[in-house]
């Protein structure tokens, strides 16, 4: 698993977690076992129940909050990599299909697969992952507005970003091609383009 030594391998809990993050994006959350995250993570069984003493759903809850928080940071450090914004959209999309096929498709969006699993059957963790896209909406709200002044407009976009992303990511798994992904951000970034020109345009 490629885990390090001495002093670098993470601790027991960052292990559990780091697995079940990797599980539960694969897999989905009926789909993955507390012993699979447990063999996953090099760590004894009862150690799950030791750092989450609500077993499965306190773990899965934990995981998206996480994982989505470290997700949100990734994305945002990927769009801050170039001066232009519009460069940086398409970047951003190219980047995430050159991830999802490196890894044969098999990990996109940390909380997607949850997410439509648990809507309407189990409120502790739907509420979980409408949090984590509110707060990813949020996020991308801020960034917009350096470009977009009207906050009703920065808000759309970064819903756009987000819901393009992750449509993308249904296409491009299931056909295990890249290309949906490209369109996307191009789509992502003639939406920006036009909203930067809009912002820019004297008002009537």
């Amino acid at each position: 698993m490629g885990h390090g030594q001495g002093q670098d391998r993470p601790d027991t809990r960052t292990r559990i977690q780091d697995a079940a993050t990797v599980l539960f994006r694969r897999n989905g959350y009926a789909g993955t076992g507390l012993k699979q995250i447990a063999a996953e993570a090099d760590a004894p069984f009862g150690s799950i129940y030791h750092f989450f003493p609500g077993g499965k759903q306190q773990l899965t809850e934990e995981t998206i909050r996480t994982a989505g928080a470290a997700y949100s940071r990734m994305v945002l450090a990927l769009l801050d990599s170039l001066a232009d914004p519009v460069e940086s959209v398409t970047h951003a999309f190219a980047t995430a299909a050159d991830d999802l096929e490196a890894t044969g498709y098999a990990d996109a969006c940390p909380i997607a697969t949850v997410a439509l699993e648990v809507a309407s059957t189990n409120e502790t963790l739907r509420i979980a992952t409408a949090d984590v896209f509110a707060e990813w909406v949020a996020a991308g709200e801020q960034w917009f507005a350096r470009w977009v002044p009207d906050p009703g407009t920065a808000r759309s976009l970064a819903q756009s970003l987000i819901m393009i992303l992750e449509g993308a990511f249904v296409l491009s798994r299931a056909a295990r091609d890249r290309e949906p992904l490209r369109a996307a951000g191009r789509s992502m970034a003639a939406l920006l383009r036009s909203a930067i020109e809009e912002a820019g345009r004297p008002s009537a």
